[in-house]
Formats: structure tokens, C-alpha cells, sequence
């Protein structure tokens, strides 16, 4: 099956350059481009993507606003893309915001182009893509600037989980890929794939982004904790 993408970027050459990068890939097809947050929620509306490679920066309607408005649709809607954000830096307060929204991760502009494909594939697979390292210092990089994790609601919604899809939250929340979970917890790697899938089914969680998120605003780790 094609993969369906549209490339929301203020500079022409960076959609260009991604747009000729991506339309070499025999399973991906770019049906849109957009310069700005405004225009890029209108593409996604008449083009129906599969993934949205959405900038950070940009005017009119910068990513994070352009991300919310296509993945909250309006009723009636019923295409919702996976977004994909795109950004210079390391550390950005817009992508943690964006991850709370329903983006399925994020990638740096000046990643390999070899990344950027695995990316697109990875996301429209429905999976989030988040890399382990970068999700420990990322995630806990902004966590560590906000107000103690609120419990609550969100510590309610752990009590439906069983002690073994609790401990796969917090090593998920850690950054550990499935495999690497795997080889804590002693077990086969698809079993971990298996709990995980029930651990966001029961939180009512998008994918694996919104799952660390969870897991910081609800307390089940903190940062600085030890790994």
C-alpha cells in the first residue's frame, strides 16, 4: 500500500529536498505541500495523507496550533493523518506540546535522509517514533521544568492496569525500545509488543508518544529517577 504524505514547511528548498527525497521510495507518494500551519491544515483536509511532516516554526500558523487543529477534526471529519513533526532542535518546548496533542513523534531536519523514510514508515505503520535516547533526554528534559506530576484522574486510569502492563508503562516511559524491554522483563519480544497494545488500549492512548507522557503527568517515573 502507498504511503500518502504532504510536507508542511516555510522554506521552499527543505519541501523540495524532502518531497524528491521521499517520492523516489516506490511505497510513498507526496500528494501536497504547504508553507505554513494554515495551509498545511487545509492540504490535509482535501488531500486525506496518511503522514503529515509538520515544521515546528513557521508564520501564520506555526506547527503546534496546525498539528491540534488536524488531529482534534472537527465532527464530520473522519480522516485523521499521523503527524509528524519536524524541527532544528535537539530540545524543543513546541514538541513536547505537540506530543500531548496526538503527534506520533518527531524527527530532526538535519537527520540522515535514510531516517527520514524509516520515519515515515514507521509513523504511518502506526507506530510512534520515538527513539530511545531521545526520548530520555527529551521527555525528561520538560518534564523536569513543569509542576509536579498530577495525579488524580490520570493515577485513577492506573488502576486498571495489571502490575506487569504498569512496569511496561515505566520502562516505556524510560525510553526503552520493545527489545530492550524484552530483555528486562525476561520476555519474548512480541509479548512485550502484546502488553504494550493493552496498556494503551486501557489508557485510551494514541500510540507510544502519548503512552511516556502519560506515564510522567500520572507519576509512575519522575525525572532524575534512576533507569
Amino acid at each position: 500500500m502507498t504511503i500518502r504524505v504532504i510536507i508542511v514547511d516555510d522554506q521552499a528548498m527543505v519541501r523540495a529536498g524532502f518531497a524528491a527525497l521521499l517520492s523516489a521510495q516506490t511505497d510513498i507518494d507526496v500528494v501536497g505541500e504547504a508553507p505554513d500551519g494554515r495551509e498545511g491544515v487545509r492540504v490535509a483536509r482535501s488531500a486525506h495523507p496518511d503522514v503529515v511532516l509538520m515544521d515546528v516554526r513557521m508564520p501564520e500558523m506555526d506547527g503546534l496550533a496546525a498539528a491540534r487543529e488536524i488531529l482534534e477534526a472537527p465532527v464530520g471529519v473522519v480522516h485523521r493523518p499521523k503527524v509528524l513533526m519536524l524541527t532544528t532542535f535537539d530540545v524543543d518546548d513546541y514538541v513536547y506540546e505537540a506530543l500531548r496533542a496526538g503527534a506520533s513523534g518527531f524527527l530532526l531536519k538535519d537527520a540522515p535522509p535514510a531516517d527520514l523514510i524509516a520515519a515515515v514508515r514507521i509513523v504511518a505503520a502506526g507506530e510512534a517514533l520515538l527513539a530511545p535516547s531521545v526520548t530520555r533526554r527529551l521527555i525528561a528534559d520538560f518534564a523536569a521544568q513543569r509542576p509536579a506530576p498530577r495525579k488524580g484522574p490520570a493515577a485513577l486510569r492506573l488502576n486498571g492496569l495489571t502490575p506487569r502492563e504498569t512496569e511496561v508503562l515505566e520502562l516505556i516511559a524510560r525510553g526503552l525500545s520493545n527489545q530492550e524491554i524484552a530483555g528486562r522483563l525476561v520476555l519474548a519480544e512480541q509479548t512485550v509488543k502484546t502488553h504494550i497494545g493493552r496498556v494503551l488500549a486501557k489508557l485510551e492512548l494514541r500510540d507510544r508518544a502519548q503512552a511516556v507522557i502519560f506515564a510522567y503527568e500520572a507519576g509512575v517515573v519522575r525525572p532524575g529517577d534512576p533507569g
